[in-house]
């Protein structure tokens, strides 16, 4: 049984779809007006582990993310400058040329990170005409007020605003960094429609002004048209946003629509770099890019996933490292077992124990999606094969009953595993004759093919009583020893 944290409720909660077997999942996606940094790495990452769990579990899943092409102005203000205009000044392009070269980096990087591509990616220039007739709808309710040209919302007829963040408007205004403006009735009030300024580039005609859609509002109208005028299942983000992005979001979709507008508020926390929280004024921002030019990027992976979603991560030389272990022990092991495993491609495994840990994954998984608990269980597998390896004792079918396990639940993980380069026939030949000599106490003949293997570019070391405590890495199946390039 799935349970997921609700920052709605603030407790963890069975996970019931609206739809049996099926569940609407929006997350709101990056603006794009430069290089997805670290952050968007961990967030979207955690969402496609949700996603792909709730697909391993047996759910149809409608995934939605945005990219935010307009309306997210600088400091996330309500006046000023359009973070994507800005963008377009300084590079001396249109703005959609910075959209376009911004979603085309975001895809690379997603793709390097084996996140799975979205069912849809709105955006809110495709969106004006819905936006337009959504804000209409919410002046009509009395929810909204139009002042020379700018509409907003107003927060006091939304008597539940605050509910996710579990504050009231009067701690809401007194912690926020709100704005002086005339124009409101309340300083909490929002903008839904802003009229443009002369020098705007983007900007669209509307019954109350040339102007262009509040960032709030944006995800509102995606969100209900693609997942239906009503509830959906699963609203993911990150916890950064929850005041005022994400109270904003649900006051206009609920005055709008008169019904809640989505059931679990499944939200990730945010990344710090050594020790400090990543910021552009701390000049400690680091891009995706920048990380996969030094790591490969299921090392990233697998670095974010050893963390629980909901916990604030650390971006140190360290963890990255230690991910990079990590990664090439289930490597090794993953390569082990499908040298092994080709030897049985119709036997059935003697000792079936697999169901074991796939129960504890699940119940690890289970538990609002623990995946550093899930990926334990992967570890405490590897160093219980290897085990078996280094006394010669891993069936062919055992090693593909094992195999088969791993396939099933890294479609929830998502890590690609390369698999290592096959040993040449010659090499093989030097280690079996390698192997006869220690059998017969040739040591001396026994080093000299060590090192004629070596010379070659590959490592060999013998398997039997080489096992510590955190399992053996790099062995390659073949009988006691194992073989790899250097």
């Amino acid at each position: 049984m799935l349970k997921i944290y609700n920052t709605l409720s603030r407790t963890k909660e069975e996970f019931k779809p609206i739809h049996p077997g099926k569940v609407g999942f929006y997350t709101c996606g990056p603006t794009v007006y430069d290089h997805c940094h670290i952050g968007h790495a961990r967030g979207y990452v955690a969402m496609d582990v949700i996603r792909r769990y709730l697909e391993y579990s047996g759910y149809e899943v409608r995934f939605i993310m945005n990219y935010t092409d307009v309306g997210h102005l600088v400091n996330d203000a309500e006046v000023g400058e359009d973070k994507i205009q800005k963008k377009a000044k300084l590079e001396k392009i249109d703005p959609l040329e910075i959209v376009e070269k911004y979603i085309d980096s975001a895809k690379e990087d997603f793709e390097a990170l084996d996140i799975k591509p979205a069912n849809f990616y709105p955006r809110p220039t495709q969106y004006i005409a819905q936006i337009i007739k959504f804000i209409a709808d919410l002046i009509q309710k009395g929810y909204a007020y139009e002042v020379n040209g700018s509409v907003y919302f107003s927060v006091e007829k939304f008597p539940q605003y605050g509910k996710l963040s579990g504050r009231k408007t009067d701690e809401l205004l007194e912690g926020a960094r709100v704005e002086i403006n005339p124009e409101k009735k309340n300083p909490l009030d929002f903008a839904l429609w802003i009229k443009a300024e002369d020098i705007h580039i983007l900007k669209w005609k509307s019954p109350w002004s040339l102007g262009y859609p509040g960032w709030h509002i944006e995800c509102s109208v995606m969100s209900s048209d693609l997942l239906g005028q009503d509830t959906f299942d699963i609203h993911g983000g990150g916890n950064e946003n929850i005041f005022p992005h994400n109270e904003n979001e649900i006051a206009q979709s609920e005055a709008s629509l008169g019904k809640k507008m989505a059931n679990y508020w499944t939200l990730w926390s945010m990344v710090n770099i050594n020790g400090e929280k990543m910021s552009k004024s701390k000049n400690n921002h680091t891009t995706i890019k920048k990380i996969l030019a030094e790591y490969d990027p299921m090392v990233a992976r697998l670095w974010i996933i050893s963390s629980h979603y909901r916990s604030v991560i650390d971006y140190t030389e360290n963890s990255l490292s230690q991910a990079k272990t990590n990664l090439k022990k289930i490597t090794d092991w993953i390569n082990n077992l499908q040298t092994i495993s080709a030897d049985a491609p119709d036997a059935k495994s003697e000792i079936s124990f697999t169901h074991i840990y796939q129960k504890r994954f699940e119940e690890a998984m289970d538990d609002d999606l623990n995946t550093p608990l899930a990926l334990s269980v992967i570890y405490e597998l590897i160093t219980e094969t290897n085990k078996f390896l280094a006394e010669n004792n891993l069936s062919p079918a055992t090693a593909k009953e094992i195999l088969a396990f791993w396939n099933r639940i890294n479609k929830v993980f998502g890590l690609i595993i390369i698999k290592q380069e096959e040993i040449p026939e010659n090499v093989i030949l030097i280690a079996e004759r390698r192997k006869q000599a220690r059998e017969e106490k040739d040591f001396q003949l026994s080093d000299d093919l060590r090192e004629e293997i070596e010379k070659l570019g590959y490592l060999i070391e013998d398997l039997k009583d080489k096992v510590n405590s955190e399992g053996r890495e790099g062995a390659l199946g073949h009988n006691n020893y194992s073989l790899r390039k250097k």
